[in-house]
């Protein structure tokens, strides 16, 4: 069994982790200051309440109500840069930003096993939504297929690949179910090297088709093996609010990848408070890699 990790993302010009407490959290994406909720941040706040209040858009929730509070500076959407890649950034009526920036030592880690293989790498992006994983991987070279159920995010992930100068790259778009579209790419013989994914607790397919994770993870782990290639380089499983502990996704990374050697990898992915250095608990990951 793998000791876990804690993976942190530290404060850059693009992005910072100001403050957090109560149930939210204070950042700043560029120039513009964010509150939200986060019910992981389980203790007191350490700025002043003015600072918050001051904040450029602030995300409110009550019994009956949840909504931005956005301030006339605010533009509708604005880029920031992480791990070296651009992306838009905008407030979502699910209190969501577009961007997860607790995922950069993800990327940088995918970025540097595709340079480092030093041959052609085919990746796979399930449950894809604004494309920074997919972005990493094409920017280190890596021919990539994006999978995502919405068409909101298939096309803000499009964006990003053009402001990011990368919309020349080798990258399927693909809207579709997931579990669909493995089959599908099975028959025709596609293999990938690599394969990322961040299964939602629930969720539907561009066709309306049910997602839940107790119900539909296993047989998804299924369909990825059999479509990992003779040679393959890595296999990254994200989680953010599936409620599950990084152990039991290591518990199937070990079957999954049985006699291929390498090394596996499980922990928590932080973010790194400013001033205080306090982590914030962002997500759990387990990874796999074929060069030790």
């Amino acid at each position: 069994m793998a000791e876990p990790k804690i993976l942190t993302t530290h404060p850059t010009l693009s992005y910072a982790l100001l403050d957090s407490g109560d149930g939210e959290k204070l950042e700043r994406y560029g120039a513009i200051v964010v509150a939200r909720p986060d019910p992981q941040a389980l203790w007191k706040k350490l700025r002043a309440p003015a600072q918050w209040a001051a904040a450029d858009a602030i995300f409110t929730r009550d019994d009956e109500d949840a909504g931005w509070k956005i301030g006339k500076q605010v533009p509708e959407r604005w880029n920031i840069e992480l791990a070296g890649i651009k992306l838009w950034v905008r407030p979502t009526s699910f209190k969501h930003m577009g961007v997860f920036p607790e995922q950069v030592p993800n990327w940088t880690w995918i970025s540097d096993l595709i340079l480092r293989a030093a041959r052609p790498i085919t990746v796979l992006n399930l449950f894809g939504y604004t494309g920074g994983a997919s972005l990493a991987a094409a920017a280190a070279g890596a021919e990539v297929c994006h999978v995502d159920g919405s068409r909101v995010a298939i096309n803000w992930a499009r964006d990003n690949a053009k402001l990011a100068g990368l919309e020349n790259k080798p990258v399927r778009w693909i809207l579709d179910d997931v579990r669909g579209f493995l089959k599908r790419e099975l028959k025709r013989g596609r293999r990938y090297d690599g394969i990322i994914m961040d299964p939602p607790a629930f969720g539907h397919g561009a066709d309306k088709e049910v997602w839940k994770i107790e119900d539909d993870f296993l047989p998804l782990l299924d369909l990825c093996r059999e479509i990992l290639s003779d040679k393959p380089l890595f296999f990254l499983i994200n989680g953010y609010a599936s409620g599950y502990s990084s152990i039991a996704y290591e518990n199937n990374l070990t079957g999954l990848v049985a006699g291929l050697g390498g090394a596996i990898e499980i922990g928590e992915l932080t973010i790194a408070e400013e001033l205080a250095g306090r982590l914030l608990p962002s997500g759990i990951f387990a990874r796999w890699n074929a060069i030790v």
